[in-house]
C-alpha cells in the first residue's frame, strides 16, 4: 500500500503545481489587462483634455481616480492583497467628482447635495475606522501564492 500512498502524493503534487500555474497565470493576465485598460483610459482622457484645450476640476479628479486604480493594481500585483482603503479613496474621489459636476450644472442646492456630502463623510469615517483597526489589530504577515512571506523587514529576520 506504500506505492498507492506515494502515487497519490505525487498525483496531488502534480495537480497542485498545474493548478497553481493556471491560477497564477490567469491572475497575472488579469492584472496586466486591468492595468493596461487603466493606462489606456487615462491616456484617452488626457488626449481629450488636450484637444479641448483645457482641463476642468472634473477632468483632474478623473485622472486621480485612474491614478488610484493603477496604484491598486500595482499593490495587488506586488503583495496579492488589496487594501480596502484604496477602494474607499476611489469612492471618495468619484463622489467628489460627481459633486463638483452636479454643482457646476445645477447651481441651486437640493437634497442631493446633502446626500453626496453625507456619503463622502461616511466614506471618510470608514477610512478612519479602517486605519485605526489596522493600527490597533494588525493583520498577519502577507504571503505570496507559494506561502512565502513577502516584504520581509530586518526585524522579521
Amino acid at each position: 500500500m506504500k506505492w498507492a500512498r506515494t502515487s497519490r502524493d505525487k498525483m496531488h503534487h502534480h495537480a497542485d503545481t498545474i493548478g497553481n500555474l493556471l491560477v497564477e497565470g490567469f491572475h497575472y493576465l488579469g492584472l496586466f489587462i486591468i492595468g493596461g485598460m487603466i493606462a489606456w483610459a487615462s491616456v484617452v482622457a488626457f488626449l481629450d483634455m488636450l484637444t479641448r484645450g483645457h482641463a476642468s476640476v472634473d477632468d483632474i479628479l478623473l485622472l486621480f481616480i485612474y491614478l488610484e486604480l493603477g496604484a491598486m493594481v500595482g499593490i495587488y500585483f506586488k503583495t496579492n492583497h488589496l487594501p480596502i482603503r484604496f477602494l474607499l479613496y476611489v469612492a471618495i474621489t468619484a463622489l467628489t467628482r460627481y459633486l463638483i459636476g452636479d454643482i457646476s450644472h445645477h447651481p441651486k442646492p437640493d437634497a442631493g447635495l446633502l446626500y453626496l456630502c453625507g456619503g463622502i463623510f461616511l466614506l471618510a469615517l470608514s477610512v478612519l475606522a479602517v486605519r485605526f483597526a489596522s493600527y490597533k489589530y494588525p493583520s498577519s504577515k502577507p504571503i505570496d501564492a507559494l506561502g512565502k512571506v513577502v516584504n520581509k523587514t530586518n526585524s522579521d529576520l
